[in-house]
C-alpha cells in the first residue's frame, strides 16, 4: 500500500507569514504557560474534590486559567489572521478551532457559574473538570499539529532539469 502524503500545514508563503509574526512567539510563550496552569489547577482541583481542603484556591484557579485561556485565544486569531487571513476556522486548524470554541464555553460557563455563586463549590468544580477535559483533547490535537508541522519540510525550490547528467 502506498504511503500516504503528509497533510500540508502551510503554503511556503504562509509558512513565511508564520515565522515573521510577533504572534508565533507570542502563541509559544503562553501556550505553556497555561499548560502549567491547567496542571496546578487541575491538582488543586482534585485535591479540594477528594479531601475539601483549599476550594476556594481551586476555584480561583479555574479562573485564572479561564484568563489565560482567553488571552491563549484572542492572540491565536490574530496568529490565524496574519498567517492564514481569516481570524479563526483556516482550513489547516479548522476542527482545532471548533474544538476550542467548546472549551471556551465551558471555561465562561465556569467564571458565569462562580461569579454568580449559587452552585455549590462541588458542582463548581465538577463543571471545571469538564472544562479542563475539552482543554485536553484540545490541547492534544494542537500538539499533533505542531508535530505535524515541524515535520513538514519547507518547500526548496527544486533545480531546473537541464537534461545533462553529472559525471563522476
Amino acid at each position: 500500500m502506498p504511503a500516504t502524503a503528509p497533510q500540508v500545514l502551510y503554503t511556503p508563503a504562509q509558512r513565511a507569514r508564520r515565522d515573521a509574526t510577533a504572534w508565533t512567539l507570542v502563541q509559544g510563550v503562553l501556550a505553556p504557560v497555561q499548560f502549567l496552569i491547567f496542571g496546578i489547577s487541575l491538582y488543586m482541583v482534585l485535591r479540594s474534590l477528594q479531601n475539601g481542603e483549599h476550594t476556594d484556591w481551586a476555584l480561583a484557579s479555574v479562573v485564572l486559567k479561564t484568563v489565560v485561556l482567553y488571552a491563549i485565544m484572542i492572540t491565536g486569531a490574530i496568529w490565524e489572521k496574519v498567517v492564514f487571513d481569516c481570524y479563526l476556522f483556516a482550513p489547516a486548524f479548522f476542527w482545532e478551532d471548533v474544538v476550542s470554541m467548546g472549551v471556551m464555553a465551558l471555561h465562561t460557563a465556569y467564571v458565569w457559574v462562580w461569579w454568580q455563586g449559587d452552585w455549590s463549590a462541588t458542582d463548581q468544580l465538577l463543571l471545571a473538570l469538564a472544562a479542563y477535559g475539552s482543554y485536553a483533547i484540545n490541547a492534544a490535537q494542537y500538539i499533533r499539529k505542531l508535530r505535524m508541522a515541524r515535520l513538514q519540510k519547507p518547500a526548496t525550490p527544486s533545480l531546473p532539469d537541464t537534461g545533462a547528467q553529472a559525471s563522476t
